[in-house]
């Protein structure tokens, strides 16, 4: 094989990682661990009708990490040479030689291995990889020219864009595991801008993605409802201040549902730094409170065969029926907190993490229209601003803006507000969600309203 060439093939990639493995467990490693990724992507942006931006990128490298006596360390490099590999090796076991010894590092025990073949997840589409850069730039300028052809006052946009995305995961370990997959996304997206009647401008945004082309939203279909939600907010004015309803709009509910994410994570347990401490097997949330991580469905945007450690990937309900059940775990926060793993790593290079995959609300039987019809007086959230959330508290707090409900009717536009609770209220009174679930990355949320929730407005 080339080994700095881009045309490497799935075997080329294992061959990588397995011998990076070899060549520390040569320089000394008791154990060690091998990620082989590469990528690439290609966007475009079309804005006033002119292709205005053009990016593509490549990526490559391996991340190593190795065990010795106890003491962890790691590196990368994006050669591929078995020279590079050797020095790599190498120096990982030195810098492990001097770090700190931590009684609960190294790779998991056993249970390495696949959840299901890549090819029945559908993580990858070939026809995604041969999008051209010609079909893109058409479907960026067709979305925005929608946006303009479906109302007069959508005069401007921050441009359309569309693109593509290829990689590879391979991961290899001193254990005896070895396996790679390949993924694949693709997306369309604009920001339609108009002006309101004093000058001040008003967007809105909507983007289609998918791991497969033939499954995205029409460019048309995506410039229109981006034109919609821009026109809408035209003649946007504050709210009045109470608690009342909200009903949390598909592309705000996924921002929450990362809070409680983070609020969830193994790591965050043993810091002592999320109001979920202590409380495994407690009824926080209502019955209406299904949250799940599931990387095992096919076709979704982060599915994968297997964890970041090599464990098989699993689903993981973290509140059943508003019950906490309990914290999505790696080996490492797993072992300092005297558990299992969730079999939930996520990889930033050498180094591992928890991450959520498929991460969403399941369902309900409403539709969207039968919750806001179900609002006497109350919010439609379609936009949050900033980050004014505290894990370890609960407090949850946002500028937003979206429209006000009357009488189960969408009303008038609101901007320049505030919405706050707390995060295990915020569960306790989530009471009805939509049948409208659409993943359009991994974490995904249907239309869902929360019962009661502080909008501080005029």
């Amino acid at each position: 094989m080339s080994v700095n060439g881009a045309d490497l093939t799935e075997q080329d990639y294992l061959d990588v990682a397995e011998a990076a493995v070899a060549a520390a467990r040569k320089a000394g490693a008791e154990e060690a661990e091998a990620a082989v990724g590469a990528g690439n992507d290609f966007s475009a942006t079309v804005r006033q009708g002119k292709t205005e931006k053009l990016l593509e990128s490549g990526s490559k490298g391996v991340s190593l990490r190795v065990f010795v006596g106890g003491r962890a360390a790691s590196v990368s490099t994006s050669d591929f040479s078995p020279a590079a590999i050797r020095r790599a090796a190498s120096d990982a076991v030195d810098l492990a030689k001097i770090s700190d010894p931590d009684e609960y590092g190294g790779l998991p025990d056993a249970g390495f291995g696949l959840s299901a073949d890549p090819d029945d997840l559908e993580t990858y589409d070939p026809a995604t990889a041969t999008l051209t850069p010609e079909r893109l730039i058409d479907w960026a300028g067709r979305a925005e020219q929608a946006a303009f052809d479906a109302h007069a006052r959508v005069t401007n946009s921050d441009g359309g864009t569309a693109g593509r995305t290829t990689m590879r995961v391979t991961l290899a370990n001193s254990h005896g595991f070895a396996a790679s997959y390949r993924r694949s996304s693709c997306g369309i997206g604009i920001e339609a801008i108009a002006d309101d009647e004093d000058g001040k401008k008003r967007n809105g945004w909507w983007w289609s993605s998918h791991r497969s082309a033939s499954q995205l939203e029409s460019p048309e279909a995506v410039g229109r409802t981006a034109a919609e939600r821009t026109v809408r907010q035209l003649g946007a004015r504050q709210a009045p201040t109470g608690a009342v309803p909200v009903v949390w709009d598909v592309t705000v509910g996924p921002a929450l549902l990362g809070i409680y994410a983070r609020a969830a994570d193994g790591h965050a347990a043993y810091r002592r730094s999320t109001f979920l401490l202590g409380r495994e097997g407690e009824t926080i949330g209502s019955a209406s409170a299904v949250i799940v991580d599931d990387p095992t469905r096919p076709g979704l945007p982060a599915s994968r065969p297997f964890d970041g450690e090599g464990l098989p990937t699993q689903r993981n309900v973290l509140f059943d029926a508003g019950r906490f059940t309990d914290f999505l775990l790696d080996t490492y926060s797993a072992r300092k907190l005297g558990k299992t793993s969730t079999h939930s790593a996520g990889r930033g290079g050498a180094l591992t993490t928890v991450t959520t995959s498929n991460f969403f609300i399941e369902p309900g039987t409403h539709t969207p229209d039968e919750i806001i019809a179900s609002v006497d007086q109350g919010l439609f959230l379609t936009d949050l601003i900033g980050f004014a959330e505290n894990i370890t508290t609960g407090d949850f707090s946002r500028g937003a803006g979206g429209i006000w409900i009357e009488g189960g009717r969408l009303t008038y536009p609101v901007s320049e507000i505030n919405v706050s609770g707390h995060l295990a209220e915020m569960l306790a009174n989530l009471d009805m969600v939509a049948n409208d679930l659409q993943f359009r990355s991994g974490t995904a949320a249907p239309t869902f309203r929360i019962g009661t929730m502080m909008v501080s407005g005029q």
